[in-house]
């Protein structure tokens, strides 16, 4: 199992916001806490997963400690928390089709988002799959 802190933070205005201090690059956001946490541990995983496939280093992960100290007093600082995935989580690819139109207004959605194309579709998949929206 592969064990970090992730820092939740939240502006005004804004969905709550996650990173690793461990892991730069690997954020993601959701509109409520628990849904952040799933996508928290979605994003870890997968990001693992990516270094591991292109042979990076993958950092031990920091004492809770100095991770605290660094994030505490941030404006917009809600929580750390302590995600744990395990080692290797498989990846499903598969096609879908979509008009160009669609697909450019998922892909600005998402960028708007601060996620990829497949971390958008996973969280409105599971929006929709809890009832927190419709079709």
């Amino acid at each position: 199992m592969a064990t970090y802190f992730a820092v939740i933070h939240k502006d005004q205005d804004s969905d709550y916001g996650v990173s690793f201090p461990d892991l730069p690059g690997c954020i993601t956001a959701g509109g409520t806490l628990a849904e952040v946490e799933s996508m928290a541990r979605e994003a870890l995983a997968g990001h693992l997963e990516v270094m591991r496939d292109e042979g990076m280093d993958i950092p031990s992960p920091s004492d809770y400690a100095e991770v605290h100290a660094e994030y505490h007093q941030d404006d917009g600082f809600v929580a750390i928390v302590m995600e744990t995935v395990p080692e290797k989580v498989k990846r499903v690819r598969f096609n879908v089709s979509f008009s160009e139109l669609d697909l450019a207004v998922i892909d600005a959605a998402a960028d708007a988002q601060g996620l990829d194309r497949s971390a958008y579709l996973a969280v409105a998949g599971k929006s929709m799959a809890q009832g927190k929206c419709a079709a």
